[in-house]
């Protein structure tokens, strides 16, 4: 039998650890021990990100940088909200750097963080986390199948 190269289509499974510029860990699947399962070509991941896939068989291991452009985006200003502190409950204050999440029309809940409160005035972050960072992907291919 013939190893599996990724390609389009390929259905993965991989463990992957999530490094910012200054070296400081923000994701691990290994934290949990509970590998990364996904779909080249899904829309799931940045064409970048699968680009850096292409090509690896089960048992590789490889670091790859992306900008922030080709991994979390940059920060959108429109993506800033500032919201009225009557909008906040007496149990769920808003407090600078929590992380809210906000009901939209349609159900849909999307995470915000909060990154200041001054007066009436909340500023809420709905930007990934990550975005306007380079971010250092370590990755090992557990498993390289055929996707559905």
């Amino acid at each position: 039998m013939t190893e599996q190269l990724i390609n389009a289509g390929s259905e993965v499974v991989l463990h992957f650890d999530l490094k910012l510029q200054d070296g400081s860990a923000a994701d691990s699947t290994r934290v949990n021990g509970k590998p990364a399962k996904l779909v080249i070509g899904d829309g799931s991941l940045t064409a970048n990100f699968e680009a850096c896939l292409m090509g690896l068989k089960e048992g590789d291991k490889k670091s790859f940088t992306l900008a922030p452009e080709d991994a979390f985006g940059l920060p959108n200003p429109d993506n800033i909200h500032h919201f009225d502190r009557s909008r906040f409950s007496a149990d769920a204050p808003a407090k600078e750097g929590m992380i809210i999440a906000f009901t939209q029309p349609g159900g849909v809940e999307i995470p915000g963080i909060v990154r200041s409160v001054a007066g009436d005035s909340v500023t809420v972050d709905f930007n990934h986390p990550l975005a306007g960072q380079t971010v250092t992907f370590d990755v090992e291919i557990l498993k390289v199948g055929q996707g559905a």
